[in-house]
Parts: structure tokens; C-alpha cells; sequence
């Protein structure tokens, strides 16, 4: 029962994040007035299940350039470890993932949108908050 309410909160915790305070690029549109807003376009997936640079949310790619750059992030959750509670990426040892948001525009929280690196060069793009992954490719 414990591990099982332990799992609860560190899901919990990892799915609200907050905005780092005075960390807010640019590219966020403002919020007021305006319903959520997501492109409904389905991602050009290849044979093998990945997804191109190019089909990707304009906001997926930003956040990609922000991750080869070291940031800086909009959210305090960002870069942190992403520990494949799923089971959907392949296993790899505890640490070796982090997860960073992709910014919804409209949402009043951080979406549902991630992009999850593990080694350099490796990258999966979720637009449904971990219940599928598209590897990126590049």
C-alpha cells in the first residue's frame, strides 16, 4: 500500500510542476480570453514508429532547441529525471531520462505535451502525457 501511495504522489508531483518564477520566454502566448488550443494535425509517423523534426507543434521544436542548449526552462519541472513508470521507452537504468515540457498554448498549466531526452541525439515526443511516445527523429 505504501509503494503504491508513493507512486501516486511522485506521478502526481511530476504531472502539476510549476513555472519557475521569472523563467518565461518569449515564445509563451498569452493566456487571457483564449480557449486551449491544440493542433489536432496527426504527426508523419515513419515505418519505424518515429515522428519527423518537422511534423512536430512549432512549440515541440522550440523546446528541443532549448534542451540542446541547456535551457533556460519555463517550468521548475523541466530537466528533471523521468523515470518510465509506463514502461513505454526502452529500459534503461534509474536517471537516465529527463523530461521537459512543451508549452500548450492556451493551457493554464504545463499541458500535456512532453519531449523525454535520454542520451544525446535521443528524443521522444508525448502529446497525450506519457500514454504514447514518438521517437524523433531527426
Amino acid at each position: 500500500m505504501l509503494v503504491v501511495a508513493v507512486f501516486l504522489a511522485v506521478f502526481f508531483a511530476e504531472w502539476a510542476g510549476s513555472a519557475t518564477p521569472g523563467c518565461t520566454p518569449a515564445s509563451i502566448p498569452s493566456v487571457e480570453n483564449s480557449p486551449t488550443i491544440v493542433s489536432q494535425t496527426p504527426l508523419q509517423q515513419n515505418q519505424s514508429g518515429g515522428v519527423s523534426l518537422s511534423s512536430l507543434p512549432e512549440q515541440a521544436r522550440d523546446t528541443l532547441k532549448l534542451i540542446k542548449q541547456g535551457g533556460p526552462f519555463p517550468y521548475s519541472k523541466d530537466n528533471t529525471v523521468f523515470s518510465n513508470y509506463e514502461g513505454l521507452l526502452p529500459a534503461k537504468p534509474p536517471g537516465y531520462y529527463h523530461e521537459y515540457t512543451v508549452i500548450t498554448p492556451g493551457s493554464p498549466d504545463r499541458g500535456a505535451r512532453r519531449i523525454v531526452a535520454g542520451a544525446p541525439g535521443e528524443y521522444y515526443y508525448t502529446g497525450d502525457h506519457y500514454r504514447s511516445f514518438k521517437r524523433i527523429l531527426e
